[in-house]
């Protein structure tokens, strides 16, 4: 006999009642963007390998090392999406969005996939929610970016946590800081082979890695803050001031840049505490080339991700858990079994959650499937209930009952 299939390493299915607080998070957000003007976009899992090989750069560990790429039957390279802001300016500029007037506001939720070693809270197929605001240079726009991420954040109930914020600079800043970095990093001996070979090919990388003895090399290494130029300096203090203005709480961070090339001018991150080195849940900033790095027009950009995986380990519990009442009609009989069906239907007409046992098993075996499924109210519907026109209704956290006319039993549990 064959053996039973499993799910691919680094991928998991996520499983009720689990999928309950993973609604709650993309609830949340969905309502925070409608506030805030996005509106959603929904985009193919698998794009052509050269849209992340030129946006997020080939000397990345992602492009180099992580991405599933795969060739189709006609010889093209198609790529599993690793991230989704460059989809997002693929389908924007595909589709002449960029044309229409003012800020274009677009989120998007799902999937990404990176071969990477699975651990808790990092999977080889993971989930994002991304927001991508297109079309203005203006701080106003980072910090209402900024200040929707907060509000999303604050309304999953997530606990203690920092946001870190920097300015990358413009490319002409980034220029600059890079050979200064470059020269501070070619005279340190000890760096990871990692961070050795990221060096010579992009400096900027090495000041994102995660070992603590290349972070304690890093220690006296340049700092971008003191390369940006006048106009990216006001840019960033306005941001600040706007984010103060609105009680804010950030600390900036003059080491924190972005793990693609593609970003420029603000980043920020989110980490929470308690969740160890890897504590990022949600990232972002600038990304004004990216655009024509693809083909297209001048169109500054920002935007973020919220990890959800990582997410989830700092979320509360009983996030998601349903506050609405839910009742089960335990039916003794084919008679009470056929009335229970319609009593049934009466009650989801009401948006009562209503369950009820179709196996004509015992009462006492009901009323322990009731108690499974965590109901709060049992209505009891035997041959004696069908005569008398009234069911007995348990309240299942004190065992008290109560009769109660058949014909009203619907509007009778929406008043409780």
């Amino acid at each position: 006999m064959a053996g039973k299939i499993k799910a691919i390493r680094g991928m998991r299915d996520i499983l009720p009642p689990e999928t309950s607080r993973w609604q709650a998070v993309e609830n949340a957000a969905r309502e925070a963007f409608r506030v805030y003007g996005y509106r959603e976009i929904r985009l193919p899992l698998i794009e052509r390998t050269e849209l992340f090989a030129r946006s997020i750069g080939t000397d990345t560990d992602i492009v180099s090392k992580e991405m599933y790429t795969f060739p189709d039957r006609h010889g093209d390279s198609l790529t599993l999406r690793p991230e989704a802001t460059a989809a997002v300016l693929r389908a924007v500029l595909e589709n002449g969005l960029d044309k229409a007037a003012g800020v274009k506001k677009l989120y998007t939720l799902g999937p990404m996939f990176r071969y990477e070693r699975p651990q808790k809270g990092r999977y080889r197929q993971f989930h994002q929610i991304n927001c991508e605001a297109l079309g203005s240079d203006a701080p106003e726009v980072d910090a209402e970016v900024i200040l929707l991420l907060m509000e999303i954040l604050k309304k999953v109930h997530l606990g203690t946590n920092r946001l870190l914020v920097n300015s990358l600079g413009c490319p002409e800043c980034q220029a600059r800081f890079k050979a200064a970095l470059s020269q501070f990093l070619m005279s340190r001996e000890g760096l990871c082979e990692d961070c050795q070979r990221r060096r010579v090919t992009n400096p900027l990388r090495v000041l994102d890695c995660k070992s603590v003895h290349c972070k304690e090399i890093l220690k006296d290494a340049p700092v971008l803050k003191d390369y940006l130029c006048p106009d990216c300096a006001a840019h960033f203090a306005r941001v600040l001031e706007l984010l103060s203005r609105f009680g804010v709480t950030y600390e900036e961070q003059p080491r924190l840049v972005r793990g693609l090339d593609y970003y420029t001018r603000t980043a920020f991150e989110v980490v929470a505490v308690g969740l160890g080195a890897q504590d990022a849940v949600a990232g972002g900033g600038r990304y004004n080339g990216l655009a024509q790095q693809l083909g297209g027009p001048e169109l500054p950009a920002i935007g973020f991700a919220i990890g959800e995986d990582r997410l989830m380990e700092v979320l509360p519990e009983n996030l998601g858990q349903d506050d609405g009442k839910k009742v089960f009609l335990a039916a003794l009989g084919t008679s009470a079994m056929d009335k229970a069906f319609s009593l049934l239907q009466a009650l989801r007409q009401e948006g009562i959650a209503a369950e009820m046992d179709f196996s004509g098993r015992s009462l006492k075996a009901q009323m322990s499937l009731a108690d499974r499924l965590a109901a709060d109210y049992t209505v009891i519907l035997g041959d004696r209930e069908l005569e008398t026109g009234k069911a007995n209704l348990r309240r299942m956290a004190t065992g008290d009952q109560q009769e109660v006319t058949l014909s009203l039993l619907p509007m009778v549990l929406a008043g409780l």
